[in-house]
């Protein structure tokens, strides 16, 4: 499902994002109970900070933010009770689930496979924003990552995958997939805080490129 706290005046987004972008974060709202769950889960205690810094630049300039979790076979997935569970687990589940709690107004989709697309409403709720470029951070990056960047390039997504803001099991794997997006797929890995993004201008529609 995509889904975001309702307001008062029932608008879903009343404004398109900035810049064209938005943010996805995947799989790090997490309870960390699956296998290599041990060799990942420090990787992504040590990118989680610069998500966070990136996530509040995004928030500053109106990119939207979209979580992506896996719903585990779980088909009464509840992404509140996830966030939830990962910030009472305790240890580095809980430091990472603190660092990126997610806001009132954030977006997130559920799951069934590795792309974010798959199953998911994921492609609707951005052209619901307008939203033709992604940001994609998180973990693994080998593996839900890639499969998403692939999938986003398939619907003609323009694709930034900042190198310090994505992980897998060990730093040869990263590095591996990170060359795969730079040299055959021909992505942007450019670090988070080089990253450009366009402020949302008051009183901007829907509609232009």
């Amino acid at each position: 499902m995509a889904s975001r706290p309702s307001n008062s005046s029932g608008v879903l987004a009343p404004e398109n994002a900035a810049g064209h972008t938005a943010l996805l974060i995947i799989d790090m709202i997490n309870i960390w109970d699956f296998p290599d769950a041990e060799k990942l889960l420090p990787r992504a205690a040590a990118i989680a900070p610069r998500i966070a810094a990136l996530k509040a630049r995004c928030r500053k300039a109106g990119v939207p933010v979209i979580y992506a979790n896996d719903n585990r076979g779980r088909w009464r997935s509840d992404f509140p009770a996830l966030v939830g569970l990962s910030l009472g687990q305790g240890g580095a589940g809980a430091a990472i689930a603190s660092a990126l709690q997610p806001d009132a107004d954030d977006y997130f989709v559920l799951k069934p496979k590795h792309s974010a697309f798959f199953g998911t409403p994921l492609e609707l709720l951005l052209q619901h924003l307008d939203a033709r470029r992604l940001i994609l951070t998180g973990v693994a990056s080998d593996q839900c990552v890639l499969a998403t960047a692939m999938e986003a390039v398939m619907r003609d997504l323009a694709v930034v995958v900042p190198r310090d803001c994505v992980a897998s099991q060990s730093v040869a794997r990263n590095e591996t997939v990170l060359r795969q997006l730079e040299k055959f797929q021909k992505l942007p890995t450019t670090a988070a805080s080089r990253i450009r993004l366009v402020p949302h201008r008051p009183g901007a529609v829907r509609g232009g490129r």
